[in-house]
């Protein structure tokens, strides 16, 4: 005679593996409005994250987005499970990993987007360093402290005059968007006379030829991931085939960029909205040492200055401590 307890309880464990089994059917962006992030653009239009989710079994998947204008704000949203995956500026991520790590809330890298050289630019005829910057210089830039901007000239103030003084330039630094800095920079009206910005608003800026760039970050750290992806530890193991789906679309992305940068830029131009025309960017970003590739390069450097200074408070042992193993066998750094 059939046990009805024990049948009973064979369907609940029947439905409570088809439920641990059960992933997402929307997954949610946030992002940010630059250049930085074009394997996104072109995710987007040619539904990459659905069509790889669909090939692993998760037909259907819902892809949403939300723009946010800085690391803080989108970091915030994560945590909150308000969105699943976070874009942004390699110190963005470093500081949520050293915050989050080991905890239930443990946050950790997707894959890197961009490698671009991020240029502090100026009209101060008489500055040609930062060694030249005084009070009577003022420096706009995305998030005073938390940016990559931000970062970046607290790394180079370390550079040059030690670690004790890595914060020595902060008092200079004020929040603004790129466009807004880019406007008020050219207009040569404003209350600052430079500006951290990122691609396409540091190229816009040098076509005046009263502004020169006092701080390259590749001179600093040489080849770079400046934009990257990151997402909780808890999405990732919720949702192994989704989360594999992205991988996928994101190198794919990559792929599409480096093959087609046109039809890329034609993207963001359409989302953007920007002014500036395809032909335009396209000069921008010709340049070789603008690459996206999901590869993460050097942003074990940017943690460990973090750790040093005590910005951070966890110390990464490796690269691979940032982010999630599945490109753990990528030549990164």
């Amino acid at each position: 005679m059939r046990n009805p307890i024990g049948a009973a309880f064979a369907a609940l464990l029947l439905l409570s593996a088809g439920a641990a089994r059960a992933e997402v059917s929307e997954i949610r962006f946030a992002q940010q409005f630059s250049m930085g992030y074009l394997q996104f653009n072109v995710m987007a239009h040619q539904h990459l994250l659905e069509k790889h989710a669909a090939a692993l079994g998760v037909p259907n998947l819902t892809v949403s987005w939300r723009t946010f204008s800085g690391p803080d704000n989108m970091n915030d949203a994560l945590l909150a499970k308000a969105v699943d995956v976070v874009s942004g500026g390699v110190p963005g991520l470093v500081t949520i990993w050293a915050k989050t790590a080991g905890t239930p809330q443990e946050v950790r890298g997707i894959t890197g987007l961009s490698q671009t050289p991020i240029l502090l630019n100026t009209r101060a005829p008489n500055v040609h360093s930062i060694k030249d910057l005084t009070s009577a210089n003022k420096i706009a830039l995305p998030a005073v402290k938390v940016a990559i901007q931000a970062v970046v000239l607290e790394m180079a103030a370390a550079k040059e005059w030690g670690d004790k003084n890595y914060d020595k330039l902060d008092e200079l630094t004020m929040s603004l968007s790129p466009p807004d800095a880019t406007t008020g920079l050219l207009s040569n009206s404003s209350n600052f006379d430079s500006a951290f910005t990122i691609p396409p608003f540091q190229n816009l800026q040098l076509k005046n030829p009263a502004v020169h760039t006092i701080l390259d970050s590749y001179d600093l750290m040489g080849q770079s991931t400046s934009s990257c992806a990151w997402t909780s530890k808890a999405f990732h193991d919720a949702n192994p085939k989704v989360y594999q789906a992205l991988v996928d679309a994101i190198k794919e992305a990559s792929d599409i960029v480096a093959a087609d940068p046109r039809l890329a830029v034609t993207y963001y131009v359409e989302d953007s909205k920007t002014k500036m025309s395809v032909d335009e960017i396209l000069g921008f970003i010709s340049d070789p040492r603008y690459r996206y590739s999901a590869v993460p390069l050097a942003t074990k450097t940017y943690a460990d200055f973090m750790y040093r200074v005590g910005k951070t408070k966890h110390e990464a042992k490796s690269w691979k401590d940032l982010f999630f193993p599945e490109i753990w066998d990528m030549n990164g750094s």
